[in-house]
């Protein structure tokens, strides 16, 4: 049996009073590109700030390799190895794209690893080698989000979380990102990936959650959810 990295069990989330996680499971196996789908506002992005420390939890629990990992600073998350990749993207805007890459390794002091795996970062992603001497700010949404997915992978995390990686790119970018997804997670990084594009993301995962009003309200394969008709009618547009 595969371990299990990321376990969230009975997860409730309020703010002010409005509850907008009601009580979710869900598990993320070794190896897994899981992902949560489900319509704006039905509380994926607040899973994942709960996951990450950046809200506190309700009630419920979140268990990273075994352990939990309720009420830690999302600093002490990444030495654990759990980074992710906000939306909105968040990189440095007013740092070259060398140096996002570096600021991704600041937990590490294994310089020459390090300095390996900017190379393979440029390999995964030629457009930021092209231009890795210039500003963030001035980079396309989809570089930038490229940019903030290869400065997550510099932490050499166990599980990378992806919070609406295709938000507001061309639909070139979005097959580009997805592609990447795809190819980081063959790589053995498990990836917890949450998406408004559901096809895309139930293409590109073994196994997917849906999520609406607070509450998961199915999971499963996510080939055969991709073939299920209630998933086709709400969210694939069919």
């Amino acid at each position: 049996m595969t371990q299990t990295l990321l376990k969230i069990t009975g997860l409730k989330v309020a703010y002010g009073g409005i509850q907008a996680v009601k009580g979710v499971d869900i598990e993320v196996r070794e190896g897994e590109l899981v992902t949560l789908i489900g319509s704006n506002g039905a509380g994926k992005t607040t899973t994942m700030n709960a996951i990450t420390g950046v809200v506190a939890p309700l009630e419920g629990d979140i268990e990273f390799m075994g352990t939990s990992i309720k009420g830690k600073g999302s600093w002490d998350l990444v030495k654990q190895g759990l980074a992710m990749v906000p939306e909105g993207r968040g990189v440095f805007t007013r740092m070259s794209i060398a140096e996002n890459l570096q600021m991704g390794a600041h937990i590490r002091n294994d310089t020459s690893e390090i300095a390996t795996d900017v190379e393979r970062m440029y390999g995964l992603f030629p457009r930021l080698f092209e231009r890795k001497d210039q500003l963030a700010g001035t980079l396309s949404g989809g570089e930038q989000q490229m940019l903030a997915m290869a400065r997550a992978l510099m932490s050499r995390p166990k599980v990378l979380l992806l919070d609406e990686p295709s938000m507001g790119l061309s639909p070139i970018m979005v097959e580009k990102i997805f592609e990447v997804v795809r190819d980081v997670s063959s790589k053995g990084v498990t990836v917890l990936l949450v998406e408004q594009n559901a096809r895309l993301a139930l293409m590109a995962a073994d196994r997917g959650y849906v999520m609406d009003s607070g509450l998961i309200t199915m999971s499963g394969d996510a080939k055969a959810m991709l073939g299920d008709p209630k998933v086709r009618e709400a969210y694939l547009g069919e």
